[in-house]
């Protein structure tokens, strides 16, 4: 096996797990999104932490509380992702699962227009057409729910600045992870303290496997982010672009036809519109870094 081809199955392992996450969330209930976030965390932490044993890269964590800015980027990380797990978990337990592949088909957009307002990139002409029609589903889609749709609004604005923090620190996946998941986890022991203090704790409540699904949510949050780090540095950027589809697609189809949750003609109506936004989005954007590609070859023949 290539190692390209190598690279793309664990590209589709990788959003193929990360589109299956609403069938494993309501697995953890009657823990509400708090608790499952709680738990998510500090069972990440653990893993993380193995990880960064095994890999031998605790020189390279520590290197990252040395460094201010990259430390200040990561922990507007952990606060966004933060927000981001805890929406989704939230959407996915109240049957909004729909709604939460709604924000990952509109994420690509959020991003793209975050670095216009925040890092003064211009956007091409095809650009703006494909964010006015996503402009105009977020309308059809406000009318259609009768209010924003804030699940999917939340999921892609902080998972947009998640990786726009990302990006900036540009710090390996497990290391970034791990310091991110070490800043929230103080808050998150806290909660479950109290919980359990309370007798408001699920956890060993429903039985052992049911303690064993919480704390299983740790290897859930490390094992599609190892495959993506696989895959990305085996496979173009065109490639990994498009993969990242996957995982919304396979979540609209689960709330559809799984969930089987409402999708009247006006939820259709603004799903066919984000839709034509990411193929107008997509294939402008294939085809200027084709034509990129071809001048600059161009120009290194001409240079020679």
């Amino acid at each position: 096996m290539t190692d390209q081809r190598r690279g793309l199955l664990l590209g589709i392992a990788a959003y193929g797990m990360w589109g299956g996450f609403p069938l494993y969330w309501p697995l953890l209930e009657p823990a509400g999104a708090l608790e499952i976030l709680a738990h998510r965390v500090l069972w990440s932490v653990v893993t993380m932490g193995l990880l960064i044993l095994l890999l031998r890269r605790t020189a390279q964590l520590r290197a990252l509380f040395s460094s201010r800015r990259t430390f200040l980027l990561l922990a507007l990380a952990a606060l966004t992702i933060t927000f981001n797990w805890a929406t989704y978990i939230y959407g996915v337990n109240n049957n909004r699962v729909v709604e939460t592949s709604l924000g990952y088909f509109v994420n690509p957009l959020v991003t793209v227009l975050m670095g216009v307002f925040i890092l003064g990139e211009r956007l091409r002409r095809l650009q703006w057409v494909a964010m006015a029609v996503a402009g105009l589903a977020v309308v059809v889609l406000t009318l259609d729910y009768g209010r924003l749709p804030w699940v999917a609004l939340v999921l892609a604005f902080s998972f947009g600045t998640y990786g726009l923090a990302k990006k900036t620190a540009n710090v390996p996946a497990v290391e970034s992870l791990t310091l991110e998941t070490v800043l929230i986890a103080p808050f998150a022991a806290a909660y479950v303290g109290w919980l359990v203090a309370s007798g408001h704790s699920n956890f060993a409540s429903h039985g052992p496997g049911h303690a064993l699904l919480l704390s299983s949510a740790g290897i859930v949050t490390a094992v599609p982010l190892i495959c993506f780090g696989a895959a990305a540095i085996r496979v173009s950027m065109v490639t990994l672009g498009l993969l990242q589809y996957l995982a919304p697609l396979i979540q609209f189809g689960l709330g559809v036809l799984y969930f089987h949750e409402d999708m009247p003609a006006g939820r259709w109506a603004g799903f066919v519109l984000v839709w034509v936004a990411l193929v107008v989005f997509t294939v402008e954007a294939t085809t200027h870094r084709r034509r990129q590609l071809r001048l600059a070859a161009l120009a290194s023949t001409a240079s020679g």
